[in-house]
């Protein structure tokens, strides 16, 4: 028993009063009858919002979102590249920026660092930093010397007197003088009796005199009736109300799907059935009549013509090609044939050496075509 769990059962649910099973019946039948009408006319339009998006909302979205991005295209992208491209972009390139280049390669570079930067460079190197460092060592000197004179003499004559008189004559007459006696007025003065008569007189009065009979009141006057009355009666009704609307949704569901099921029967006997009759019976064998014995031989004789042409146009290319070539000839003169020959073998040797190693394979260092 000790492994078992010691939690206790829930309690059972509270029977329902009388008030209860007295206004359930018929605020379900009213709330039925209230809301089967509403949920067959949002079944209607969720189902038509839904066609109406996938079948024509969607489609015309996306074509004129691709007309707008061509359009956009068209009007701000393309003329702009174009201009930048044959226009702005060569003229920059070749009328400002190489220019600029070029000024700057053999004018200004040169100009800088030869007329200015070298010479100042110089002078900063050879004068300016001898002549600093020799006044700055002399400055060093001077100002650590009147720092040290000004300071002493600074503190005898403005720190220290005040330093004395604060120390020892104002502090000791304002804490000894002022601060203590006001503390001592104030604490057992004012602060001690004041205390006092709130926790003795005000506060008791306050208490029992006007809080515990208000707070009786509001308790027992107010919030205990409107608790039993929400309990009571508040409460069970707004819950069946509830429930009574949500078993008049669901009802109402299957009516409108029943209806639908029954509709969709009724378009699919009377038009569908038909159409698919139609369309076997008809139009596929025409459908086939047509494409066996009118479009099969009008794309044989398209591809037969399309061959014959691309036959006709390789032959006048070749003749052309050949004209070309004879002309070229007859002008020129024929390229040089090389007489074949044996190729010449060298013989191998040692990398940095021109004596021939034994026994190793010899190679050309020269190919047959530069040779040739």
């Amino acid at each position: 028993m000790s492994g078992m769990s010691m939690e206790k059962p829930a309690p059972p649910p509270a029977p329902d009063g009388c008030l209860t099973a007295a206004v359930r019946i018929p605020v379900r039948v009213v709330v039925l009858v209230l809301v089967v009408p509403v949920r067959m006319v949002w079944d209607v339009l969720a189902a038509g919002g839904r066609f109406v998006g996938r079948s024509v909302l969607r489609p015309l979205g996306r074509g004129l979102a691709a007309a707008g991005v061509w359009l956009g295209r068209a009007l701000f992208v393309w003329p702009w590249v174009a201009l930048w491209r044959y226009v702005l972009g060569p003229l920059l390139r070749y009328g400002v920026a190489m220019p600029a280049v070029r000024l700057w390669r053999y004018v200004l570079a040169p100009l800088l660092r030869y007329g200015i930067a070298m010479p100042a460079a110089w002078l900063y190197r050879a004068v300016l930093t001898p002549l600093g460092q020799g006044l700055a060592w002399l400055f060093s000197r001077l100002g650590r010397g009147l720092a040290l004179g000004g300071g002493w003499l600074a503190r005898a004559l403005f720190v220290w007197p005040w330093v004395g008189l604060w120390r020892y004559v104002v502090v000791p007459v304002v804490r000894y003088g002022v601060v203590l006696p006001l503390g001592l007025i104030w604490r057992y003065g004012i602060v001690v009796p004041l205390s006092w008569l709130w926790r003795s007189v005000v506060a008791p009065a306050l208490r029992y005199g006007i809080a515990l009979p208000l707070g009786l009141l509001w308790r027992y006057a107010v919030v205990l009736p409107f608790r039993w009355l929400a309990r009571r009666v508040l409460l069970p009704v707004g819950r069946e109300i509830g429930a009574a609307f949500v078993v008049g949704w669901r009802v109402a569901g299957f009516v409108s799907r029943a209806v639908g099921r029954a509709l969709a029967l009724l378009a699919r006997t009377l038009v569908g059935r038909p159409a698919a009759w139609f369309y076997r019976g008809v139009c596929t064998p025409v459908g086939h009549w047509v494409r066996d014995s009118l479009w099969a031989p009008a794309r044989e004789a398209a591809a037969e013509a399309g061959r014959a042409v691309r036959g006709t146009l390789a032959a006048a290319r070749a003749t052309v090609r050949q004209a070309r070539a004879d002309a070229w000839r007859a002008l020129v003169g024929g390229t040089r044939v090389p007489e074949p020959r044996e190729p010449e073998v060298a013989k191998a040797r040692t990398l940095g050496s021109t004596r021939n190693v034994p026994g190793a394979v010899p190679a050309p260092e020269i190919s047959p075509q530069t040779r040739g």
